[in-house]
């Protein structure tokens, strides 16, 4: 019993001995989402990021966080002669990990000084998808299609931050995630966001 409270009192102390704070961030972002069962298609949108600094030191710090992104995308055809048709494709996405992830020099904490920094880590998200394909075509008459597909799967996650100011910086973040549902999607994405 002593040993079990002599180390709860060295966590209780080892935890209060790091600063903690919340960060947070939104930006742009574009999605390419794969797999066996369907053509690749390829979605811009808008991420919220935030993040729970649970560890800082000096110039790094271990995070937990949520990068939040929407996106939507399409596009239109239309021809005219003696053949006419036209077709329109919508596509929606949301993306939604959680990931852990550590970083280093500027970006890691509000304390953090030097003009660059990077992270890396892992984690594990949620992605659903829908594609709604409409087509007129004069000789073969009008076609449409939809799909939707939700999964989750594994995921990891490494960019770079440039610092902006005193505290402010500009992240570039790479992220794959391989998703666990049947049709087993790869979803890809790159971003860019401002952290406050």
């Amino acid at each position: 019993m002593k040993k079990l409270f002599l180390l709860a009192a060295a966590c209780v102390a080892g935890v209060n001995s790091y600063s903690q704070s919340f960060m947070h961030g939104a930006g742009v972002v574009a999605f390419v989402q794969t797999s066996a069962k369907s053509d690749a298609f390829a979605v811009g949108g808008l991420t919220y990021s935030p993040r729970f600094n649970f560890m800082e030191q000096d110039n790094m710090s271990l995070s937990l966080g949520i990068p939040l992104s929407i996106g939507l995308g399409g596009s239109y055809n239309s021809s005219y002669g003696s053949y006419s048709g036209e077709s329109n494709n919508l596509s929606f996405i949301f993306n939604a990990p959680l990931v852990f992830n550590a970083n280093f020099g500027r970006g890691s904490s509000r304390e953090a000084d030097g003009r660059f920094g990077f992270f890396v880590g892992a984690g594990y998200g949620f992605h659903y998808s829908s594609r709604n394909q409409d087509y007129h075509d004069s000789v073969l008459g009008d076609y449409s299609a939809s799909a939707k597909s939700s999964t989750n799967g594994p995921m990891a996650n490494t960019g770079f931050r440039i610092g902006v100011g005193k505290v402010h910086n500009i992240e570039v973040k790479l992220s794959y995630m391989k998703g666990l549902s049947d049709d087993k999607p790869n979803v890809f994405s790159i971003g860019s966001l401002f952290n406050f």
